[in-house]
């Protein structure tokens, strides 16, 4: 169950902020309260993945995950655009988040 609620934390935190920015500064209060709530569901399911999963690869495992993700609804969604820079330091990110769980006996898989 820990590594679903990890999964559903990223799931509704990338819509949190995608909702933040669809918010456009809270001025359209509805994605600006869906954001807030989904904020609120995402730490909860993060402080019960953290009951069985160290608090660094538990977060490192959500915000790369949720960097990537938020990217590409950037890129797709909001049409923003990224230069080369930002491809590589993605690109580590998420090189970061498959080492820590292919490699490393920490996450308790």
């Amino acid at each position: 169950m820990t590594w679903f609620y990890l999964t559903l934390a990223i799931v509704v935190e990338v819509v949190a902020t995608a909702s933040l920015k669809a918010s456009d500064g809270f001025e359209n209060m509805y994605y600006g309260a869906a954001s807030l709530f989904g904020y609120c569901i995402a730490i909860v399911l993060l402080g019960l993945v953290m009951k069985t999963v160290p608090v660094g690869i538990t977060y490192a495992i959500w915000s790369g995950a949720g960097v990537a993700l938020i990217t590409v609804i950037g890129v797709v969604v909001f049409k923003q655009h990224l230069d080369l820079a930002a491809m590589i330091g993605l690109a580590l990110i998420v090189t970061g988040v498959v080492v820590l769980n292919v490699f490393s006996n920490t996450a308790g898989h």
